[in-house]
């Protein structure tokens, strides 16, 4: 009797496998979207691993740099250097933007790609800690290293701004929160492409200061140049990424040098792990609702599959469970039955999702992390899910009159 499941799914081989990979293909986009969250965990992780940083500075009842603006003058570096504890600190800025593609060999000109800006200052935090190919930036001016997400080719120009850039560097698995890759520049170049103003603004301000009548006092010569002049230069940075003393406890370091900087330096500071619980808990939480929202409609979509595929099935053999109930089988080898052919075609479905799951994820905008936790906490769920779905055909099943194996 143990085999009668067998038997019967090989009588109808050719629906039950077409059945198991509709279902698969379920079950691959079910374990896709728990990568694509398990991908923006790791995004946000590799984005705090690649600053290099023990610490972040910022404005002050702020939770930038990542999660909302924050702005800071480029000077505050100095004082947080001075700190007991601080081996390294710099100055960084971010700025996510459309950048454009120029000529470069087999590259399309004029092509757009989502990226974040960092303006960072060479062998300092926040410089890429390795390259897969060309050289690290050298020049102060108009030189770029770039993810190889980006699209971009060594020696191709892009335009960032008002200014051209050439692509002398490219580095891997450098990317933000959101999955944008990263566009590493000179710190200046990127100050002036996030806080300058361009040039008919400039002239505005000039003319709006200039009709300050309180700005042309005889007895303040030079004020209103200067005033002027201030407007023009561009001395915010977003962060000041910090490392701590190396040969020590470095979260109870980067604590310690934290606690000085809030107090009296009127900032913001935050440590690893307080970054790390910004980013996932607040920054992609509502992402994460949704994923498990989906989640949820998709287990109850496939739970709905196997629990009519099955029930048809079962309904279609009405007369040979009749029989099987007329020559003494008990209920539960029918129940069995029933429950073995649930849980095959769940096995089946689980292993074409998997495959499948496998196959495109790396073709997705985004990265997909398909973890092997993951994949055998799903194959526990489709095995549950295969079960309960099998109940309805079951009680069908118990419920026939073995009188019906020699009805008309």
């Amino acid at each position: 009797m143990i085999s009668l499941a067998g038997r019967d799914i090989l009588h109808s081989w050719g629906k039950f496998v077409l059945t198991g990979i509709g279902l698969g293909l379920l079950i691959g986009v079910t374990l896709t979207m728990a990568g694509v969250y398990r991908g923006m965990v790791d995004d946000a992780r590799a984005l705090l691993d690649n600053s290099g940083a023990d610490l972040w500075v910022v404005q002050q009842d702020t939770q930038g740099p990542y999660a909302e603006s924050s702005s800071l003058r480029d000077d505050v570096v100095r004082s947080v250097q001075g700190l007991p504890g601080v081996a390294r600190a710099a100055n960084v800025t971010y700025l996510t933007m459309q950048v454009r593609a120029g000529e470069g060999p087999g590259q399309q000109a004029g092509r757009e790609v989502r990226a974040m800006i960092v303006g960072f200052e060479p062998g300092q935090p926040g410089e890429p800690g390795y390259l897969v190919a060309g050289r690290h930036i050298t020049r102060s001016h108009y030189e770029a290293v770039v993810d190889v997400r980006t699209g971009f080719t060594l020696g191709q120009r892009i335009r960032i701004r008002r200014h051209d850039y050439t692509v002398v560097g490219l580095t891997q698995r450098m990317v933000s929160s959101g999955g944008d890759p990263m566009v590493f520049i000179p710190l200046k170049d990127a100050q002036e492409a996030q806080f300058l103003k361009d040039n008919d603004a400039i002239l505005n301000d000039r003319a709006r200061t200039a009709a300050n009548p309180a700005l042309n006092r005889p007895g303040v010569p030079g004020l209103l140049e200067a005033i002027q002049a201030s407007q023009a230069a561009n001395h915010n940075v977003n962060t000041v990424l910090v490392q701590v003393q190396p040969g020590t406890d470095a979260k109870a370091m980067a604590e310690s040098v934290a606690e000085p900087i809030r107090r009296w330096k009127h900032l913001e500071a935050y440590t690893r792990a307080q970054m790390e619980e910004i980013l996932v808990a607040k920054l992609i939480a509502t992402s994460a609702k949704q994923i498990g929202m989906f989640l949820v409609i998709l287990a109850i979509v496939s739970a709905a599959i196997v629990a009519f595929i099955i029930y048809t099935m079962t309904l279609g053999k009405i007369r040979e469970i009749a029989v099987l109930k007329l020559i003494g089988t008990h209920n539960r080898t029918i129940a069995g039955m029933i429950l073995q052919q649930a849980l095959g075609l769940g096995l089946i479905g689980f292993i074409v999702g998997k495959v499948a799951a496998t196959f495109w994820a790396p073709i997705f905008p985004k990265y997909v992390l398909l973890e092997v936790n993951d994949a055998l906490l799903g194959l526990v769920a489709v095995m549950v899910i295969c079960a309960l779905a099998s109940t309805l055909a079951i009680r069908a099943a118990l419920a026939v009159d073995p009188a019906a194996a020699i009805g008309g």
